[in-house]
C-alpha cells in the first residue's frame, strides 16, 4: 500500500468509512450526551468569565479591609486558565503521548483506521474548546491590566491554576470517565477504575491546594497607598 492510499485512509474528508462512523445514526442521536461534559465545561467558563469581568470594590466579603487590593479578579481568572489549560495538560499527555485513550475509546476502540480517526477528530474538539477557555483567560487577564484596586500577587495566579486545573479533572473525570463511560484514564489496564478514581482524587487535591493558596491573607497586604 503506498503512502496515498495510507494517508487517504486516515483523511477523515476522504475516507467514506470514516465520515460513516462520525454522522451515522448511532453517533448523531447521541451528539448532544456526547458533548455533554463540554458544555457544563464551557457553562462553568462562561460564569466565571462574567464574574471576573465584573466591576469589583476593593471591600468585598473576600476582602474584609475596605483599604486592601481585591483577589477575586486575578483569582477567577487564573481558574479559568486553569481549566483550558488543565484541559490541554491531559489531552497532550494522555490521547497523545502516552496514547492510553482517546475521547470515545471506551464506546469506540481505536484498534481500526476508523476508530483511530473518530476518536482523533473528538479529541481536536475536546482541545478546541480547551483552546477557548485559554483565550478567554487571555482575554480577561488583559482587561485586569485597565483595572484599579486589583490584586496582582502571583501567588493568586499559582493558587487559581492549581483549582481550575482541579476542576477541569473532577467535572471531566465524574462526567466521562464515570457517567457517560466515554472513556477511562487507561483503557490497557487490569482495573480502570483505579485510574479513573485516581484522576478524581488528584482533582480533589489540586482544588484543595488551589483555595488554600488563594484564601491564604498573607496575599492580601498590598493597600491602595502602596500602589
Amino acid at each position: 500500500m503506498g503512502l496515498t492510499s495510507v494517508l487517504k485512509l486516515n483523511c477523515i474528508s476522504c475516507n467514506r468509512d470514516v465520515q460513516e462512523a462520525l454522522y451515522n445514526t448511532v453517533f448523531l442521536p447521541k451528539l448532544f450526551t456526547m458533548i455533554l461534559g463540554f458544555i457544563i465545561l464551557a457553562f462553568i467558563v462562561i460564569i466565571l468569565a462574567l464574574f471576573s469581568f465584573k466591576k469589583y470594590k476593593s471591600h468585598s466579603a473576600f476582602v474584609p479591609d475596605k483599604d486592601l487590593l481585591n483577589p477575586v479578579p486575578l483569582s477567577i481568572t487564573a481558574i479559568i486558565l486553569g481549566i483550558g489549560i488543565g484541559g490541554f495538560i491531559d489531552g497532550i499527555l494522555f490521547h497523545q503521548i502516552l496514547q492510553w485513550h482517546g475521547m470515545f475509546t471506551n464506546q469506540l476502540p481505536a484498534d481500526t483506521i476508523v476508530g483511530k480517526s473518530v476518536n482523533m477528530f473528538w479529541d481536536g474538539i475536546f482541545h478546541s474548546l480547551t483552546l477557548i477557555a485559554v483565550i478567554i483567560g487571555i482575554i480577561s487577564l488583559t482587561r485586569l491590566l485597565k483595572k484599579k484596586n486589583i490584586n496582582p500577587s502571583p501567588k493568586l495566579v499559582l493558587g487559581g491554576f492549581f483549582a481550575g486545573w482541579g476542576h477541569f479533572n473532577f467535572v471531566e473525570g465524574i462526567i466521562h470517565h464515570h457517567i457517560l463511560n466515554f472513556h477511562n484514564i487507561k483503557e490497557f489496564s487490569n482495573n480502570p477504575n483505579l485510574w479513573n478514581y485516581g484522576f478524581l482524587i488528584i482533582g480533589v487535591i489540586f482544588m484543595i491546594i488551589g483555595f488554600t493558596i488563594i484564601y491564604n491573607r498573607e496575599h492580601y497586604p498590598a493597600r491602595l497607598d502602596e500602589e
